[in-house]
């Protein structure tokens, strides 16, 4: 489907995904102290300081996840995918923090598939954590 008189793209990353939130501080504090991921970024701007662009990532991860009040719409309703060697010691773990919308890991694995689940934030926004 290319097209030969379309030049090549210049973007070589995808650095940052984004979530539309309600409350940046208490989708901070979901990221931070329920998932264990860590501040990348949390910068002030507007004329009065009124905006925030606050970004959040697990530990050792090049890409992060921007935390924004919403846009165009309202929050929630986006997903990410994020990667782990050992899917059901951080299913165990969220478990056991309780009080989260957190799905049930499959019984059995289905061929083909990694085994999965997926846990959402305080706005529905959905992190679908992966065996790799």
């Amino acid at each position: 489907m290319g097209n030969d008189t379309q030049t090549s793209t210049t973007v070589t990353n995808i650095g940052v995904a984004m979530f539309t939130v309600s409350d940046q501080d208490a989708a901070l504090a979901f990221y931070i102290d329920t998932l264990g991921w860590e501040v990348r970024g949390d910068q002030r701007f507007g004329e009065n300081g009124e905006s925030r662009w606050l970004e959040v990532a697990p530990p050792g991860s090049t890409a992060r996840l921007a935390l924004n009040p919403p846009m165009f719409s309202h929050p929630g309703g986006g997903a990410i995918g994020v990667e782990t060697p050992d899917v059901r010691a951080e299913h165990a773990r969220l478990s056991a923090i309780g009080g989260l919308d957190l799905d049930a890991l499959p019984e059995e694995d289905t061929p083909g598939a990694p085994t999965l689940f997926f846990v959402r934030d305080p706005d529905g926004n959905v992190v679908t954590v992966v065996q790799v």
